[in-house]
Formats: structure tokens, C-alpha cells, sequence
């Protein structure tokens, strides 16, 4: 059943790791609705892979409980050493690509408060942000 699990759990990886990556792609090209669209598929295979990370921490504390004399090395096959080794790998491969993506997320939404602090000017009032009497989109002269 570990075996199972972790395979299922790299798959979810992998799927989360390609959504990023489209993620990046379209950030370039400045596709947000591209993104909004795949936020809830990468919700829902987060979610899938933590409850798969959970049945495969059940299962590893199952091994260890029933062979309390040996070593979790001893305990797992050549494929789940394998496995783990790839989920390791891939885990690194995700958080890498994210540090990208929020680098690039971080830039557009400076621009875009740039922009719109352009366009119409705030004040601070207290801890709020009020756009300022001067702002206005139109100005009309006769």
C-alpha cells in the first residue's frame, strides 16, 4: 500500500509542478484568466496530495510500530527508498519553481499598484488608503 501512495502522491507532485510551470508561461504573456482557471485544479491536487502524504505517513508509522527493533531503511523495499527519493527531488523541483512564480507575481502586482497609484492617487486616512480629492479620470475645461 506505501508503494501505492507514493506513487499517487508523486503523480499529484508532478501535475502541481506542470501546473506552475503553465502558470509561469502565462504570467509572461500576461493570460491571468489562464491562471484564475487552474487555481482551483492546483487547490484540489494540493489537497489531494497532502491526504496522500498523510496515508503515507499512517502507513510508514504502521512499519515502524510493528518493527520496533529495525530501522526505517531496513524496513522499506528498493522502490520505496526509490520513491522517496523522488518525492524528495520533486519536492525541491516545486519549491524552486514557486520561488520563480512568486518573483514574477510580486512584479506584476508592482506595476499594476504603480499604475493604478498613477492614475488615481491616495491619501492615507488612519490605516486606510482613500483616493485623494485631486484624483479625478476626466478633467473638463471651458
Amino acid at each position: 500500500m506505501l508503494s501505492h501512495y507514493l506513487q499517487n502522491a508523486l503523480g499529484d507532485l508532478r501535475d502541481l509542478i506542470s501546473f506552475s510551470e503553465k502558470d509561469i508561461l502565462d504570467i509572461k504573456e500576461a493570460k491571468h484568466e489562464a491562471q484564475f482557471d487552474r487555481m482551483k485544479l492546483k487547490e484540489e491536487k494540493l489537497k489531494s496530495f497532502e491526504q496522500k502524504k498523510s496515508m503515507i505517513d499512517h502507513e510508514i508509522s504502521k512499519l515502524m510500530t510493528s518493527n520496533p527493533d529495525r530501522a526505517l531503511p531496513e524496513l522499506l523495499d528498493e522502490q520505496q527508498h526509490h520513491y522517496l527519493e523522488d518525492l524528495k527531488s520533486e519536492l525541491s523541483n516545486l519549491r524552486t519553481i514557486n520561488q520563480r512564480y512568486a518573483k514574477l507575481i510580486l512584479g506584476v502586482s508592482s506595476f499594476y499598484n504603480t499604475l493604478l497609484e498613477r492614475v488615481v492617487p491616495t491619501e492615507m486616512q488612519g490605516y486606510n488608503k482613500v483616493a485623494s480629492k485631486d484624483a479625478s479620470f476626466l478633467e473638463v475645461r471651458v
